[in-house]
């Protein structure tokens, strides 16, 4: 049982143990803890993990660590020390899942690599993300975030024409990759349940920025054009992209005939969805400048908000651009609990991104567990699986 008492949600009774840092891993096993697992962070001793230490903070408190290991439970173990190896097994011994984020080869060195565990603990599902995965040959070279966003092909298609190259505004090489091996660590539980038998899950960073390369790999397939940035805009459904009005920008995401006639209307413009230019989204695409030329100069008179306004009662997709201070802040962010909060002795009441995972038969707290201290749980944890 957990030092703070047990969690609720669809993994609860389900053990973790937590060797990774930063954020690939942290992501993953931070969705696993808000969906009721108990998750067990296994830290470097003295220093702990690298997250620790990355600002902004709060206090002495890393802002950006409570953001992804709020919930868990901290032990420092040196895992190259016989007697700290002799807990890590101990802890092993009562695990469900093991999340490691090591380079390929550094757990075999340890002696601690899947065959090895796998023979010992049988039932004992083994989760690793890397940069490039455990095969091919990369699988040894280290990665950050951004090294697999350049080799993934993300960043080619992102930022203005032209531009220089521009680095998605999230990391996404590392959260795609913590949200896949969350799945394939769900699928592994069910797997589990039906053979009786864990199974190592391996995934690799690149891998995930190539598998959500959506609509880009199918253009090239299908073209042989290789896709380039275009800024806000969408590569083959117009309108769809962000437009300037008399004192900003805002989101148009027209995506088919009917929303484009719903939109000409709404802009005082029925004649575009007779116009031979625009009357289906194969001409549109065509002339995708000029219709973007006539749609902001419509926009031109009024704000954002006064459009927002008419588009909405149009039924017309649309929406704002928000910084994160209005996201924080924004009615339907708020009603669907995403920002919650640690209250922190130290740092005070930290607010965080909430679980946008929301299960009828499971609560959805506002205020998460709390950050943990380097090796705090020790003592709790020592009795809990000491053999």
């Amino acid at each position: 049982m957990p030092a703070d008492g047990p969690s609720s949600g669809p993994f609860s009774g389900l053990t973790v143990l937590d060797l990774t840092r930063v954020l690939a891993g942290p992501y993953c096993t931070m969705v696993l803890s808000d969906l009721g697992a108990r998750v067990i962070k296994i830290e470097v001793p003295e220093k702990g993990d690298d997250a620790r230490h990355f600002g902004p903070y709060m206090g002495a408190v890393s802002a950006y660590f409570a953001s992804l290991n709020r919930g868990k439970e901290s032990i420092a173990l040196n895992l190259k020390d016989d007697g700290d190896r002799a807990i890590f097994h101990d802890l092993l011994a009562g695990a469900d899942i093991l999340v490691e984020n090591y380079r390929a080869g550094v757990m075999e060195k340890l002696g601690l690599g899947w065959d090895v565990l796998h023979e010992q603990y049988p039932r004992l599902i083994y989760a690793a993300v890397s940069g490039f995965g455990h095969s091919g040959p990369y699988a040894k070279r280290p990665a950050y975030d951004m090294v697999v966003q350049g080799m993934g092909g993300v960043m080619s298609l992102t930022g203005q024409p032209d531009g220089p190259p521009t680095r998605v505004g999230t990391s996404v090489g590392d959260i795609t990759a913590g949200l896949f091996t969350t799945i394939g660590i769900a699928s592994a539980v069910y797997d589990r349940e039906r053979t009786g038998e864990g199974m190592k899950i391996d995934v690799g960073m690149l891998d995930c920025q190539v598998a959500i390369l959506e609509n880009a790999i199918a253009r090239y397939v299908a073209t042989g054009d290789t896709p380039r940035p275009l800024g806000a805009r969408h590569p083959s459904i117009v309108p769809f992209e962000a437009y300037a009005t008399a004192d900003g920008h805002l989101i148009i995401a027209a995506g088919n005939d009917s929303l484009f006639a719903k939109l000409a209307e709404a802009l005082g413009k029925p004649e575009w969805a007779e116009d031979p230019r625009y009357l289906t989204n194969s001409d549109r695409a065509h002339h995708v400048g000029a219709l973007k030329i006539a749609i902001e100069a419509a926009l031109a008179d009024h704000t954002t908000g006064h459009w927002l306004k008419v588009l909405e009662a149009a039924g017309v997709p649309c929406g704002p651009i928000n910084n994160v201070a209005e996201v924080l802040a924004d009615p339907q962010v708020l009603a669907r609990n995403m920002v919650v909060s640690v209250e922190d002795a130290e740092a005070g009441k930290l607010s965080m991104a909430g679980n946008p995972i929301k299960m009828s038969s499971y609560d959805d707290p506002s205020v998460r567990g709390p950050i943990p201290r380097l090796d705090e749980h020790r003592d709790v944890l020592l009795r809990n699986f000491k053999k």
